[in-house]
């Protein structure tokens, strides 16, 4: 799946990364070179693309999951659970 990492600068959003899943759904190089700073962020996911691929109609063109990282030391970790109708997110490990 397609996905863009955005950074809040004052009022509008600055692309910081763009990148895709991986076999394992995890995408490991969505900041590219630089570095995750204390800010409020917004993974932006492609899903009916993806959802085109799989030859599945779902009801989300779109997912986007805004988080706030207050201690950029710390590991973050933002799963999207997905399905043609419904989707989770929480913070993981």
């Amino acid at each position: 799946m397609s996905l863009t990492l955005g950074r809040l600068e004052g009022a509008s959003w600055e692309q910081v990364g763009t990148g895709f899943t991986d076999a394992d759904g995890r995408c490991r190089t969505l900041l590219g070179d630089g570095p995750l700073l204390a800010a409020t962020y917004k993974i932006h996911f492609a899903t009916a693309e993806y959802f085109a691929t799989q030859k599945l109609s779902g009801l989300y063109p779109f997912v986007e999951i805004v988080f706030t990282v207050v201690d950029p030391a710390q590991h973050y970790h933002i799963p999207l659970l997905l399905t043609a109708n419904g989707y989770t997110t929480y913070r993981g490990s």
